[in-house]
């Protein structure tokens, strides 16, 4: 199984982290921070443009610079790759 990441920016340090991701909408994209025990949850939602998704974790704003038309192809690609259900 192959771990999807993407490039996240906490904008208090401006610096770049990657974080796993969880799932994935075009309404929200949800990340996992860290691993094992110590991971935490975060919710990127789109801003009110749509030119980012912005969330917080432990009071630290983070954004992903990508457009809800880009997340929208990014997901379209990825289903394009996924293999076809099984019949019963």
């Amino acid at each position: 199984m192959i771990i999807e990441t993407i490039e996240v920016r906490i904008t208090e340090s401006d610096q770049l982290i990657k974080v796993a991701v969880y799932r994935k909408f075009v309404d929200k994209i949800e990340v996992v921070i860290g691993e094992g025990q110590h991971s935490v949850r975060c919710e990127l939602v789109p801003n009110r443009l749509g030119k980012a998704y912005v969330g917080s974790i432990r009071g630290r704003e983070l954004v992903y610079e990508r457009s809800r038309d880009q997340v929208q192809h990014d997901i379209e690609r990825l289903q394009g790759h996924a293999p076809p259900p099984r019949r019963r």
